[in-house]
């Protein structure tokens, strides 16, 4: 049988997204109702706030709500947990002396710098926030999005197998920007075994072509559950250190784009269980418009 796909967004609630007027009605104002009448549109969403902060049971339980049986979510892992440097902010004021002087001297800090018996709790925080989601049957994935830095050592392959220890039970999907991770056959074919031993699925990504800091369109399923993230393809803005994160997704996709992935899409259906296609396109509403073009060519 050919994977289930669900299609959506990056956010249901992006400020861009509200402001253009084009997608929700005029008396849809809260993020619960956002999210219900998104959830009518489309059957999946990433939470990207979760990247930002620990999530509260109580959100998680309220989003749960919202939406219709079988439609899922996408949760981004915190930032400590995925090598990124993290606010000292984000981290519960009740854990920071438990932290070592110089770090809490400073505004951001990594995961390196923070005690094991910390580390533990603060994992243990974010799994226990999603049992709502869990239990409603709505968690799709936790995404672990590594940062352009983080390539293929020794260290950081452990410490991928590090990070599922602390998610046995739930599904993972792993997004590399380093494209060292797949620059040819054999970096991606040790990249994909090492995946499919911890059963993390890969993350595909659609990215402007031939840049330095882009990310090839490596495709495989390397666990039950598959993804492919739309990213964009501005290139004039891509690697321009002055742009903000929504003018360097500001893309709005072409048929002719959209359908070069469709036999890479039918590939992935083959090949796992489960198939997520998101969208991060910021602009105006170009992640609905793009993600509802997309359910078209797909007749889903």
């Amino acid at each position: 049988m050919p994977a289930d796909i669900y299609i959506g967004t990056s956010s249901w609630a992006e400020k861009a997204l509200v402001d253009s007027g084009r997608f929700y009605p005029d008396d849809v104002k809260n993020t619960p109702a956002r999210l219900e009448f998104y959830s009518q549109r489309f059957n999946f969403a990433e939470i990207d706030s979760t990247y930002y902060a620990l999530p509260s049971k109580k959100n998680i339980q309220r989003w749960s709500d919202s939406v219709p049986r079988g439609f899922r979510f996408n949760v981004k892992a915190f930032a400590l947990f995925t090598q990124h440097p993290t606010r000292l902010s984000s981290i519960p004021k009740s854990f920071h002396e438990s932290l070592p002087a110089d770090v809490r001297k400073k505004a951001r800090t990594y995961y390196k710098d923070i005690p094991t018996e910390v580390r533990d709790e603060l994992w243990g925080i974010f799994r226990g926030a999603l049992k709502p989601m869990r239990e409603a049957g709505a968690l799709g994935a936790v995404l672990i999005d590594f940062p352009p830095w983080y390539g293929p050592s020794t260290a950081n392959r452990e410490y991928l197998a590090h990070a599922r220890e602390y998610l046995p039970d739930d599904n993972i999907i792993v997004e590399f920007r380093n494209r060292r991770w797949v620059d040819d056959a054999a970096d991606a074919a040790s990249t994909f075994d090492l995946l499919r031993g911890l059963n993390c699925g890969f993350v595909c990504v659609d990215e402007p072509a031939g840049l330095k800091t882009s990310f090839p369109p490596a495709v495989a399923a390397t666990a039950a559950t598959a993804a492919v993230r739309f990213r964009g393809r501005n290139a004039k803005r891509w690697e321009d250190k002055k742009a903000s994160t929504l003018e360097r997704f500001d893309w709005l996709y072409s048929e002719e784009e959209l359908s070069e992935w469709l036999p890479r899409i039918e590939q992935l259906r083959a090949e796992s269980d489960t198939l997520y296609l998101g969208f991060s396109t910021k602009a105006d509403d170009q992640g609905v418009s793009n993600a509802a073009h997309l359910q078209t060519l797909l007749g889903a």
